[in-house]
């Protein structure tokens, strides 16, 4: 067998295997794996951190290595859209953001928002696996607001979908933690990264302790549609009133994992059974209603691995959702053009 030959024959072993999840390095998608975000077009990024929702069980730190896991054989062709995601601009996975202190929750957003002010000098869009939500607030004051480069100095939109409003106000969460999975929402607003006014959070329902539980969130100008609100609108019509409200703002798309259904995704903190939430086929429509807007970034929160079924239905189910998220920003920033 001839030199060419061999090396032909190992190509072709290769791209087989690299559709195996077991085999070979982990990384998100089978992406390359870089240093740094210098040169690339979309950054995709671990964040593993759990202790800003104290109230739960805190696995949500093990993430971004449960989703790396299973990435490699998730597919790589997008029928609706009919492009190749993955394989438009420079797209590679960074790592973990380092988290030395990951006991103390306010270090820990301290600290990723260091990281990802790296990733938006470098113009890098990222898409990150957390973590629990708490992460968020630490991303958006990085690529969001003054100084940042991604929004060129102003403030973001946000798509939030999630069970919960996370717009606490007078309550310090369980453990003392302030930049919390319970506050993110609210202090973005007050610190000038997000405009509530051109955001939605959608889907929210579940376990509520108190009727007024919306009340801060229309206080600082969110357009909340409940779960009940969105059963009771045609699907069209949500996808409207998705664009009317951000119009030409950057935005970013933050999920979390509790807004599906427990029977989609079982393996979440602060689980939402009592009242039924999205199916995976909704919830990707609802990401796909920014279709051709200016997104920025997005993350995907709140995945338990320890309380995932043995076939890992809920990190591939929160690899799907990161990989609609990326295709968001690769139809923009390329396959439009």
């Amino acid at each position: 067998m001839s030199e060419h030959s061999q090396e032909s024959d190992d190509s072709a072993a290769r791209a087989m295997m690299d559709n195996l999840y077991w085999w070979g390095i982990a990384s998100l998608f089978r992406a390359p794996i870089a240093a740094a975000p210098t040169d690339l077009d979309i950054a995709l990024v671990g964040v593993p951190h759990s202790t800003g929702n104290g109230t739960t069980e805190r696995d949500q730190h093990l993430g971004p290595r449960a989703v790396r896991h299973v990435s490699a054989n998730m597919r790589r062709a997008h029928m609706r859209y009919g492009f190749y995601p993955l394989e438009t601009g420079r797209i590679a996975d960074i790592g973990d953001v380092p988290l030395p202190e990951a006991n103390n929750n306010e270090a820990c957003i301290k600290a990723i928002t260091r990281f990802f002010r790296n990733i938006d000098a470098a113009g890098a869009r990222p898409v990150s696996i957390g973590g629990d939500h708490s992460v968020t607030g630490g991303i958006l004051r990085a690529i969001s607001g003054p100084d940042a480069q991604l929004t060129k100095g102003g403030k973001v939109a946000l798509l939030h979908l999630d069970a919960h409003t996370d717009t606490f106000e007078s309550l310090d969460h369980f453990l003392g933690a302030r930049d919390s999975a319970a506050h993110w929402a609210s202090y973005l607003v007050h610190e000038g990264h997000v405009d509530a006014s051109r955001s939605l959070q959608i889907g929210l329902r579940g376990n509520v302790r108190r009727l007024d539980w919306l009340e801060p969130s229309h206080r600082l100008g969110y357009h909340v549609i409940t779960m009940e609100d969105y059963r009771q609108m045609a699907f069209a019509d949500v996808v409207s009133k998705i664009r009317e409200v951000i119009g030409d703002m950057p935005v970013y798309i933050t999920f979390d994992l509790d807004c599906l259904d427990p029977t989609v995704a079982p393996a979440v903190s602060n689980i939402e059974p009592g009242v039924a939430g999205f199916g995976i086929d909704e919830a990707i429509g609802l990401v796909q209603a920014v279709k051709g807007l200016n997104v920025i970034g997005g993350d995907v929160v709140c995945l338990m691995p320890t309380k995932d079924s043995p076939n890992n239905i809920t990190a591939m189910v929160a690899a799907s959702v990161a990989y609609e998220i990326l295709s968001q920003i690769a139809w923009y920033t390329h396959a439009k053009t």
